[in-house]
């Protein structure tokens, strides 16, 4: 999963785990991939900041309460405080990370200094003319998706990429075209296809939803419309289907039913399943020479990688300027390290609150008190059993007494059945 919490800040990207992050109150999102959204929920209950695409689309797929979603304009710096008196304050510009629709990078400014999170993005040149990027800014912290952070790995540009695909649809001019994807992004490469080949991408109901929300181009359409609107040719048929759908048992049934190839537009690697599946290099993340163009332009004091498992500061170190700045030396403000305290300390109270106030309703049959004590006959003399006793072992095995025990009771006196006035 990724998400950081930059060390002596309020600041979480990407990160939902409420209990590891008591002291944070910033939370920003940096676009809506499942694996940048674990521990979201309808339930969540505090501010959440991101680009105003991505807080749609995070109230249409997860429910989350539009009061927390606090959506901020890309290309503009915002103001926000770090303490409750309004003594220390941040800026925070949003970029975008031309990796899936509402995918933005993050620049925090602060008593930290200056830190740039990618998050996802795929390079492009005209980043670094953003106004954000191009003054010459010393960033202190990069913290870089070194997803494809591997020099003997070559990626193509999506534009290549995407020409590779049309070719290879153009070899099966017969076959219907599956196309897996994530439930978001690549849309682009969808709308590039219809248009190439001047037909309709059929699509699930879900999907549908997302891209009327997107205001995409009209070349979407569900499946089971498609046959009666789109005209188009029986023989070619185009779907956009899930990822994981792209696997051996559904290309086999696929083609039991007609022709078909399936394509797998990833940069990641994986094999390939069947004769008629094809993995094709596109990728919505910048490529190792990408990374290094990036790096060598911005020239950071250090490099963080937002993948903790894949290390890539080695490759980078020629491009590092001095001298080296990481955030653990960094000097917390006495009201931002006070705010953060006082936050930790109400949540950790709250939860505390919420276990001790949490009452356990007795099921079964509530019964009259008892004596305070009484004897009960045994087979081999007599024991002396307290009501608190007696009231327990009838509780946790949801019986009433015995008749025995029922014989010992305080006795109630009898209704007359007819005294209800429907009998006179």
């Amino acid at each position: 999963m990724s998400g950081t919490i930059i060390p002596n800040t309020p600041i979480a990207v990407d990160f939902w785990q409420i209990k590891k992050c008591n002291h944070v109150h910033l939370f920003f999102l940096s676009h809506m991939h499942s694996d940048h959204t674990a521990g979201l929920s309808p339930k969540w209950n505090r501010p959440i900041y991101c680009s105003p695409l991505t807080a749609k689309i995070l109230q249409l797929r997860l429910q989350v309460n539009g009061r927390w979603i606090h959506p901020l304009e890309e290309g503009v710096p915002h103001m926000l405080k770090l303490d409750n008196i309004r003594k220390e304050t941040m800026t925070v510009t949003l970029i975008d990370a031309n990796h899936c629709p509402g995918s933005v990078m993050f620049l925090f400014e602060g008593y930290f200094g200056t830190i740039l999170y990618t998050g996802d993005f795929r390079y492009t040149p005209d980043m670094l003319k953003h106004p954000a990027l191009n003054n010459r800014k010393t960033i202190d912290v990069l913290y870089l998706d070194n997803t494809n952070c591997n020099p003997d790995r070559a990626l193509p540009s999506r534009q290549e990429a995407t020409r590779q695909i049309v070719d290879l649809i153009r070899r099966h001019p017969e076959h219907d075209v599956m196309i897996g994807l994530y439930s978001l992004g690549k849309e682009t490469l969808l709308r590039d296809l219809a248009v190439e080949f001047q037909t309709c991408i059929r699509v699930s109901p879900k999907r549908l939803e997302l891209i009327n929300l997107l205001k995409l181009k009209d070349v979407f359409i569900l499946e089971e419309t498609a046959s009666s609107v789109c005209a188009v040719e029986r023989r070619r048929r185009f779907y956009a289907v899930d990822q994981s759908e792209i696997n051996y048992n559904s290309v086999i049934k696929w083609n039991n039913f007609y022709p078909t190839i399936a394509i797998l537009p990833t940069g990641r690697e994986a094999e390939k399943c069947n004769k008629n599946a094809y993995v094709i290099p596109y990728s919505d993340h910048s490529s190792f020479q990408e990374l290094g163009k990036f790096v060598a332009a911005l020239t950071p004091s250090s490099i963080v990688p937002i993948v903790k498992s894949y290390m890539c500061e080695t490759y980078f170190k020629q491009h590092l300027s001095s001298p080296r700045t990481t955030l653990s030396n960094v000097t917390i403000p006495e009201s931002v390290r006070t705010f953060m305290r006082e936050r930790n300390r109400r949540q950790t109270v709250s939860r505390c609150f919420q276990r001790t106030t949490i009452q356990r309703v007795p099921r079964g049959v509530v019964f009259e008190p008892l004596e305070e004590s009484f004897t009960r006959p045994m087979s081999a003399g007599t024991q002396t059993v307290n009501k608190s006793e007696t009231l327990f072992l009838s509780q946790k095995n949801h019986l009433a007494p015995s008749s025995k025990d029922s014989a010992l009771l305080p006795k109630k006196k009898k209704k007359n059945r007819y005294s209800t006035g429907l009998f006179k």
